[in-house]
């Protein structure tokens, strides 16, 4: 496991396991480490109208913006189950409110199925080429 992130990594593990997921089954957690070092952890939020469902890490935004930090400076994503394989990384949509509150495209996001680290990668490579608030002058 990589020991940087561990703190992250039971955080969302932990956040997890309070998941929504009746519809799927596939439950997720979110952590993120702030520019003020404190840990925001979030879980999946299922819904039967299927488009109003929330992604863990969109949780974890939340709950980062709700505290006052505004940059996300490290990211860990837990689905699947414990040793299924299963690389879970942000989707698409996630990767876009990611970007807005990234440190920049080196913010390390590091996925884990639910007990095995996976892979690491920089927001830069889940979404090169990123439309962000700089393009709009911010």
């Amino acid at each position: 496991m990589n020991a940087i992130a561990d703190d992250l990594f039971q955080a969302a593990r932990a956040a997890r396991l309070h998941a929504h997921a009746p519809y799927s089954g596939f439950k997720v957690g979110a952590a993120i480490r702030s520019e003020s070092g404190r840990i925001h952890a979030g879980c999946n939020v299922e819904n039967a109208a299927y488009p109003q469902g929330q992604c863990a890490e969109a949780t974890a935004i939340g709950l980062l913006i709700a505290s006052g930090d505004r940059k996300i400076i490290e990211l860990v994503v837990v689905g699947g189950e414990a040793g299924s394989g299963v690389m879970c990384t942000p989707c698409g949509g996630c990767r876009q409110r990611i970007r807005e509150f990234a440190a920049g495209p080196g913010t390390p996001i590091h996925v884990f199925d639910a007990g095995t680290f996976r892979q690491s990668f920089t927001l830069g490579q889940l979404l090169p080429f990123s439309f962000g608030p700089d393009n709009l002058g911010f």
